[in-house]
C-alpha cells in the first residue's frame, strides 16, 4: 500500500489501494478526528462513485453519520466544514493525476488540512493493522445539496467583465457544475463536461501539453485571457492575449490589486517558498510585506490561519483566502483576476503589459532531477554556492531557499517521488544560464 502521501491519500486505483482500503479508511476516521458526522463529496473520476459507496460504509459501521455533497469541487467541501462545522469532511479525488488515479483529501474542523504529520500516519497504521470491530449503531447516509448555498457566497466576487474577452478551459473537471453560473454564458467554454476519463488532455495546467488548446483558442478568437482549471477545481491558471503561459506565482501579485488596493485588506500575504521575488517587490509598492512558507496546502492553509494573513498563493496555482476560511478557492482567484485584468484594460494596460510590470526577474520554471540521495545533492550545492558568494538569505525548511544579490535558488526534495526540484531567478538571462549550469555540475554525480 502506498497511497498515504504527505498531504493526502493518493494513488492507482486496483494498484496502491482497493475498496477494502477505503472502506477501513472510513470506519477509522471519525475516532480519529473525534467527529459525529463526517461531510463527504467526490470528482467525476470513474471509480469516484464507488469509493464513495465504500467510504460511507466505513464511516457509518463506525457508528457516525455521512452528509453527501454528490459531484461538488474540493473548495466547495473546504467552504462546508468550516461554514457547518464539521469536524471532518473527504473529498475523494486525485486532483490533477491521470484518470487511472483516485484519492482522498481530508480536513477536520475549521477546513484544517490533514496531513501525514497531522492523522493521516497515524491513520495508515489502523488502516493496515487494526481489527474492524463494529460495536456503535450504524450511522445515517444524508444527501446534502449545498451548489445553490455555495454559489451564493460567489456571488460576493462577482464582476462582470464586459470588456473582456476570454476562454476557460474547464479540463473536463469540477470547474464544470460551476462556471457558467458564475462567468455567464459570454466566455468560450473548452471541455466543460465532465468526463473523468479525460477525453482531451488531462486536468494539469502545469504541464504544457495539457494547455494547448487553451492557447490555440485564445489566439484564434483574439481572446484577452485563457483561464483553465484542473480536475477537482481548486487549483487555477492563466493564459495572456497571445496565449503565452502566466507563472500562477506572479498571479499573487495580480490579486493584490484587489484585495489590497480595492479592499485594502490588512495583514501579510503568504507565499510559498519557490516564488518570484518580483512578487514581494511589486506588492511591496502597496505597502504589504510577504511571509515565504513552505509548499502545500496542509502547511499554507494552516500558516494563513495562524498569522491572520490576508491572502496568499502559490507556485503551484493555489491561491488562498481570510474570508473563505483560509483555504484555497480557484473560483475566487479567478473572479479576482478576471475583474483585475478588465480594470486594466480600461486604463489600455492588456493582460501581457501587466505582468510585464510584474516580472522583473529570468526565471528557470521548477526542474526536475531524479536522484535517490536528495540531502547530500542538497547539501552539496548549498555548499558550492555558498562558498562562491556571500548570500543575502538563507531559508532551510522545504529544502532551501539562498537568495544573493543578483540571483536565488530553492532546492527541495519531492515527498513523493525520487526528485529533487529545482527552481532559480537571475537578474539576467545570461546570469541564470551561467548559474543553472553551475548547479548542474554540481549535482551531476549524483543523477541517476
Amino acid at each position: 500500500m502506498g497511497a498515504f502521501k504527505a498531504y493526502d491519500f493518493r494513488g492507482i486505483y486496483g494498484k496502491d489501494f482497493d475498496l477494502e482500503t477505503i472502506y477501513r479508511f472510513g470506519f477509522f476516521l471519525p475516532s480519529l478526528l473525534k467527529a459525529d458526522k463526517v461531510l463527504i463529496g467526490r470528482d467525476m473520476r470513474v471509480t469516484s462513485e464507488e469509493m464513495s459507496e465504500a467510504l460511507s460504509r466505513g464511516i457509518t459501521d463506525a457508528g457516525a453519520d455521512v452528509y453527501d455533497m454528490g459531484l461538488t469541487t474540493t473548495p466547495m467541501v473546504y467552504y462546508f466544514t468550516a461554514k457547518h462545522h464539521f469536524d471532518a469532511s473527504v473529498m475523494i479525488t486525485a486532483s490533477h493525476n491521470p484518470k487511472e488515479y483516485n484519492g482522498l483529501k481530508v480536513s477536520r474542523t475549521d477546513a484544517l488540512p490533514v496531513g501525514f504529520d497531522t492523522g493521516l500516519g497515524e491513520l495508515e497504521q489502523k488502516v493496515l493493522h487494526e481489527e474492524v470491530v463494529i460495536t456503535a449503531p450504524k450511522g445515517k447516509v444524508i444527501d446534502y445539496p449545498v451548489r445553490e448555498e455555495y454559489l451564493q457566497f460567489q456571488s460576493q466576487y462577482h464582476y462582470s467583465p464586459d470588456n473582456l474577452n476570454i476562454v476557460i478551459d474547464c479540463s473536463n473537471g469540477m470547474a464544470s457544475i460551476l462556471v457558467k453560473e458564475i462567468f455567464g454564458d459570454k466566455p468560450c467554454y473548452l471541455f466543460d463536461t465532465l468526463d473523468g476519463t479525460f477525453p482531451n488532455h488531462e486536468a494539469n495546467p502545469l504541464e504544457a501539453e495539457n494547455i494547448v488548446e487553451l492557447q490555440q483558442k485564445v489566439r484564434e478568437t483574439h481572446a484577452d485571457v485563457g483561464v483553465i482549471f484542473d480536475g477537482d477545481a481548486d487549483r487555477v491558471m492563466f493564459v495572456d492575449e497571445h496565449g503565452d503561459f502566466i507563472s500562477p506565482d506572479l498571479m499573487i501579485a495580480v490579486l493584490g490589486h484587489y484585495f489590497i488596493e480595492e479592499k485594502d485588506i490588512q495583514g501579510l500575504v503568504i507565499q510559498d517558498i519557490r516564488t518570484s521575488k518580483s512578487v514581494a517587490e511589486y506588492l511591496g509598492k502597496m505597502g504589504r510585506e510577504m511571509y515565504i512558507w513552505r509548499v502545500g496546502r496542509a502547511y499554507a492553509a494552516m500558516k494563513l490561519r495562524e498569522i491572520d494573513g490576508a491572502f496568499g498563493g502559490e507556485y503551484a496555482g493555489h491561491y488562498y483566502f481570510r474570508d473563505f476560511f483560509y483555504s484555497d478557492s480557484a473560483m475566487i482567484a479567478a473572479q479576482v483576476a478576471l475583474r483585475v485584468f478588465s480594470q486594466m484594460k480600461e486604463r489600455g494596460v492588456s493582460v501581457s503589459q501587466l505582468i510585464a510590470r510584474i516580472k522583473r526577474y529570468a526565471n528557470s520554471g521548477e526542474i526536475n532531477f531524479t536522484i535517490e540521495e536528495k540531502k547530500a545533492a542538497m547539501e552539496a550545492v548549498k555548499a558550492a554556492c555558498i562558498a562562491q558568494e556571500t548570500p543575502e538569505t538563507v531559508l532551510d525548511f522545504d529544502g532551501y531557499r539562498v537568495e544573493f544579490a543578483d540571483w536565488w535558488f530553492n532546492i527541495r526534495p519531492s515527498n513523493t517521488e525520487p526528485y529533487l526540484r529545482l527552481i532559480m531567478e537571475a537578474r539576467t538571462e545570461d546570469l541564470l544560464k551561467e548559474k543553472r549550469a553551475f548547479i548542474g555540475q554540481i549535482l551531476e554525480p549524483y543523477i541517476k
